[in-house]
């Protein structure tokens, strides 16, 4: 773990304690802070032993408290405060998170003797941070450059180990744990596309994007890598050139100018720098890496990759034997000229869009708990839809938004995927896309997807 500095002997309160929250108590009370640890969960602070344990709701348990650690899936301001952290505010207590105490204390003493300084990559977007950081540690790992994979995926920021001589920290990042850190310092930093999500955490889309936008506006990175395909990565390159920051632009269509460029087009990245091409990756035969939307991903960890000083052919070298994410896009079998893929963390429907452009004759698994927005704007997509099966909360109105579109209401995963299977003919492929949350039916996206794929393979 990263031990927190600059808390000795202080009392610091810790709201939640999922993952992150018994990780930041942990890493708390190992650089000698005592953690004051509150989760409205009773199961939830019986799994927290060895740890002061106090009714953060009551006023009476603030004494000596200096600081407040937020888990980021609490509300800290919309759609309204958690009471815990009105009551900090009250007493004038500082409310932070896990992610400010990492960039406080990853760097150690012994980095002086370090030949080459570790680095920190953050990435932030709304669809594909996770394809996009685990394709850096990838290439890296095959490149034999040491490397740590964690924040919103893997493992906690304040879990991973001490870094050691040039290792890079693969961070991916939320907007709910961008959107209170006080400290953000990347060395590189990802912003990849913004899609509608989260709405009512931000208090609508211009409070999404800020909180997105706060990883390059905080502290500037070293390097920043911006997806140009929307105005916001357009409107945060503008200012961060401005600003003196070095930008490597990326897209899915050509680039154009003097700058650091690294773009796609009819299945093949290119990197282009002062006006001139210097390398060239086909993607289109990269099994882990299918659709337009992961090509952008390719770019991105293409740039990052070049920013730390990988070699064009070493790149190109991983993209090629990366196999792609579990639950992301993922095909898990081929099954009598049937293919199934398992997409089950395609919950908001721009995701679920990038994976219906991906594939064709589609059998659509669809539904669970429903958000903002539903999947009306997918209906230019429907016609690459065969059926749909429609499962878990959203099912009606999911029928209402097809239309004339064939679907069918299963209800439940069991009963869809039973249902494709039955309807699927060669050449079809039978799709878990949801355009929703999972909780109605699991515990998470996680969850859902491995109970598809257990599904595909039941005889």
């Amino acid at each position: 773990m990263i031990p927190v500095t600059g808390y000795k002997d202080q009392r610091v309160g810790v709201l939640g304690l999922g993952r992150s929250g018994l990780a930041t108590a942990q890493a708390l009370q190992a650089g000698g802070a005592i953690p004051v640890c509150w989760d409205d969960n009773e199961a939830a602070r019986n799994n927290a032993s060895g740890f002061e344990i106090a009714d953060l709701t009551r006023d009476k348990n603030w004494e000596g408290i200096t600081t407040l650690i937020v888990s980021p899936g609490i509300p800290h301001l919309f759609p309204a405060p958690h009471p815990v952290v009105n009551l900090a505010w009250q007493k004038g207590v500082v409310v932070d998170n896990d992610i400010s105490l990492f960039f406080q204390s990853f760097a150690q003493p012994e980095w002086s003797m370090f030949d080459h300084q570790p680095k920190i990559v953050c990435i932030t977007g709304s669809n594909g941070k996770s394809t996009t950081a685990a394709l850096v540690a990838h290439i890296l790992q095959s490149a034999n450059r040491p490397v740590q994979l964690g924040g919103n995926f893997g493992t906690g920021a304040l879990g991973l180990d001490p870094m050691i001589d040039n290792e890079v920290v693969i961070l991916e990042l939320s907007s709910y744990q961008l959107e209170l850190a006080r400290i953000l310092s990347p060395d590189i930093a990802v912003f990849l596309n913004l899609s509608p999500d989260h709405l009512d955490r931000h208090a609508g889309f211009g409070g999404y994007f800020a909180a997105k936008a706060r990883l390059f506006t905080t502290t500037a990175p070293d390097r920043a890598v911006i997806g140009m395909d929307q105005p916001e990565g357009c409107y945060l390159e503008n200012r961060l050139c401005q600003s003196g920051t070095p930008v490597i632009q990326i897209a899915n269509r050509k680039l154009t100018g003097d700058g650091w460029h690294v773009f796609t087009r009819k299945g093949f990245l290119a990197e282009w720098r002062k006006g001139r091409q210097l390398a060239s990756v086909d993607l289109r035969e990269i099994q882990g890496l299918p659709g337009s939307h992961n090509r952008q991903n390719a770019c991105a960890a293409y740039a990052v990759c070049r920013s730390l000083g990988l070699a064009p052919k070493v790149i190109e070298a991983g993209l090629q034997s990366y196999e792609g994410l579990r639950h992301r896009c993922q095909k898990i079998a081929d099954i009598n000229g049937v293919s199934f893929v398992n997409d089950s963390k395609a919950t908001n429907a721009d995701s679920v869009g990038k994976s219906l452009m991906a594939f064709e004759n589609i059998l659509w698994i669809a539904g669970g708990q429903k958000k903002a927005g539903g999947i009306e704007e997918l209906a230019p997509l429907f016609d690459r839809v065969t059926k749909a099966y429609l499962i878990g909360e959203a099912a009606g109105d999911f029928s209402e938004t097809l239309g004339a579109t064939p679907h069918e209401i299963c209800k439940t995963l069991e009963a869809a995927v039973r249902a494709a299977k039955r309807d699927a003919q060669k050449g079809d492929t039978v799709l878990l896309a949801p355009a929703c949350a999972s909780f109605d039916q699991f515990d998470s996206f996680e969850a859902r997807g491995t109970v598809f794929e257990e599904l595909v393979f039941k005889g």
